[in-house]
């Protein structure tokens, strides 16, 4: 081959190896002109499938539910896995929403629901990573995720449709309701098992304070957990909290709204944690407890433990307070035994006042509502008021007050005595009551039928189970009775006849804004006024002149005292026209004996009517003229 033939061919190689790799070059533009097209189409298609937000309804993460007292005081939050209480714009400090933006999304206010060079600085920051895509996301982007996506899966469709929502967001809704939005829902961290949902849960939980009060340090210490709750928990990693915390300082010190000085200078404060209580106290635990078990069966667990519900009940904080008072007067000994004292308005059925001695702290167990004690003599009444239903006349119908052996058909042979051992002979009724004779109200126990008594006590507001044997009429029950079901009972004489379903629920107010107003009185009568008329005059007297004159307020009253024969329990049940009151004197052991208390063995005409007099003289103050006799009552 000649040289110039070798050059020829050496200038073509060349040409040729050009060519190739312009081809290639080519080809690889068309190949990443596709690929970009491919994925354009892709990200525009993902993007339309988006859902319409004004379609969608946001994820309803409810709030902190609250129970009041009758009077609108705050009684206490309902305990549950997630704490949240939405609060206005104007009560989020500007170092909360500034210290939030700095950290989270600082160009914030000036891109829309995407910050396009943001998600460009994550790519680059993960790609060298080797880590899929994560950041970048915009504060908008974030709340789109708290209010309408559910599924956790992070993919890039995901990405898509969030970022499409996002920039919808921002044209439905101004920069301030977005951040406004996302303060209120953003989770905080869990403490204690339950978890800080929005800023104000988080202000009381970290700092026992309003989120209107928030420092400078407190507002930047939170607006750094939530990226990472659990890494940078302040009281499980205060030295990564800190840390966390003055990055957010310098933050805000980058951003211009804090001075490099300022930042300087809150970075050397300590953390300065006050664990809050807030969501944790609660005043009148007993009675909260029996209000929380109302709302669990009346609307189930799910509406129970989802939230935002306001509860409005029928406790009266003054009376809660009178009935405390009355028990630690009279029972003032570490030695001394428990009492417990049920009101309820005989108009209405509402539990007025549920108060008893003792420590929620040392005993969970609410004696008033939840303790089955014997009610003794107290449960006479029912059997005087069958007797008066069934035509008998208690000032003309007499028995032999004497110790008794009585052959029972069907239940044996039954020995009866009396209290002190006191008999009277032959004696109505009425002085039988008067003077609780045992033996004598047996013989009438006997002559109506326990069945007949069972039947008289439940209609009149007696739950528990009763088994109709002749030792009931006495007080001689099985099961026992709680202090909120004989004031209940009792309730139904001093309304006439009527019984009304006891009541804790005023109303209860949804996070819809739906009321569901409980309070509306559940009226039945069960007795005719006039059976009841008569048994309240009857025990009008026992407060006037037989075992309960100790309970006398100077006021209209009805009482009846009950004791249990080895002093083991110790009642006085009565009611004025317009509070039914029960007091129940007793140790939470039922086989300890009250035989040693001040000095005396505790009946019911003793301390038990004493607590009732102290009670229900502070209840009702010194005007009687307010009250009509019961007799006027029942037309």
């Amino acid at each position: 081959m000649t040289h110039r033939q070798r050059q020829v061919r050496k200038r073509r190689g060349k040409s040729s190896g050009g060519r190739r790799i312009l081809l290639a070059f080519g080809v690889l533009t068309a190949i990443g002109l596709l690929a970009l097209a491919s994925l354009i189409g892709y990200i525009i298609s993902v993007a339309n499938s988006a859902p319409d937000l004004r379609d969608l309804k946001p994820v309803d993460k409810g709030a902190s539910s609250v129970v009041y007292a009758a009077d609108g005081s705050r009684l206490g939050y309902v305990q549950s896995d997630e704490i949240r209480t939405p609060i206005e714009w104007s009560d989020m400090p500007p170092t909360i929403r500034q210290a939030t933006v700095a950290i989270e999304d600082r160009r914030f206010y000036e891109h829309g629901g995407v910050d396009i060079p943001g998600i460009a600085r994550a790519a680059l920051k993960d790609i060298f990573a080797g880590k899929p895509l994560q950041g970048g996301s915009t504060i908008t982007q974030q709340l789109v995720r708290q209010l309408y996506l559910t599924n956790p899966k992070r993919d890039l469709s995901r990405k898509i449709r969030e970022a499409d929502m996002a920039n919808q967001l921002e044209s439905m809704h101004s920069k301030t309701w977005i951040l406004w939005q996302y303060l209120n829902d953003v989770p905080y961290g869990t403490v204690g098992g339950r978890s800080a949902i929005g800023i104000e849960a988080a202000a009381e939980t970290y700092f026992g304070k309003h989120a209107k009060d928030l420092t400078l340090t407190q507002s930047a210490l939170l607006a750094g957990l939530p990226q990472a709750p659990s890494q940078y928990n302040p009281f499980h990693s205060p030295g990564a909290a800190l840390s966390r915390r003055n990055e957010v300082l310098n933050a805000m010190a980058k951003s211009g709204y804090i001075t490099r000085a300022q930042a300087i200078e809150a970075a050397r404060k300590p953390l300065g944690l006050h664990p809050g209580k807030l969501y944790l106290t609660r005043r009148e635990p007993y009675f909260f407890d029996y209000v929380q078990e109302q709302l669990i069966q009346r609307y189930g667990a799910a509406t129970f433990k989802r939230g935002g519900l306001r509860i409005y009940t029928t406790i009266d904080p003054k009376l809660q307070k009178a009935g405390r008072a009355a028990i630690r007067n009279n029972l003032y000994l570490p030695t001394d035994p428990s009492s417990a004292i049920v009101s309820i308005d005989p108009h209405t059925g509402y539990i007025k006042a549920m108060a008893s001695s003792g420590k929620y702290n040392d005993r969970t167990f609410n004696l008033a509502a939840q303790g089955h004690r014997q009610p003794g003599s107290a449960f006479k009444t029912f059997v005087l008021t069958t007797a008066v239903k069934e035509g008998v006349d208690p000032a003309k119908t007499t028995y032999v007050s004497k110790p008794l052996a009585l052959n029972v058909p069907g239940f044996g042979i039954w020995h009866v005595k009396t209290y002190s051992n006191s008999y009277g002979g032959n004696m109505n009724l009425v002085t039988a009551t008067l003077k609780s004779d045992n033996t004598v109200y047996a013989q009438l126990d006997v002559d109506l039928g326990p069945k007949k008594i069972a039947e008289t006590a439940h209609e009149m507001g007696i739950t528990t189970h009763l088994d109709a044997v002749p030792s009931e009429g006495l007080g001689g029950l099985r099961l026992g009775v709680s202090p909120l079901e004989m004031a209940d009972a009792y309730a139904t004489l001093a309304s006439g006849g009527i019984h009304s379903d006891p009541q804790a629920i005023r109303r209860v107010v949804f996070p819809d804004g739906k009321v569901d107003n409980l309070g509306k009185p559940k009226r039945k009568r069960v007795l005719p006024n006039w059976v009841a008329g008569v048994v309240v005059k009857i025990l009008e007297q026992n407060v006037q002149k037989g075992t309960a004159t100790a309970s006398n307020i100077g006021c209209p009253s009805f009482a009846k005292t009950g004791t249990t024969d080895n002093f083991n329990d110790a009642w006085l049940d009565g009611s004025t026209p317009d509070l039914t009151t029960a007091v129940w004197v007793g140790y939470p052991n039922a086989l300890i004996q009250m035989r040693n208390v001040h000095g005396i063995s505790v009946a019911g005409g003793t301390i038990p009517a004493q607590i009732w007099h102290d009670y229900m003289s502070v209840a009702h103050g010194s005007d009687c003229n307010q009250f009509g006799p019961f007799v006027e009552c029942f037309p």
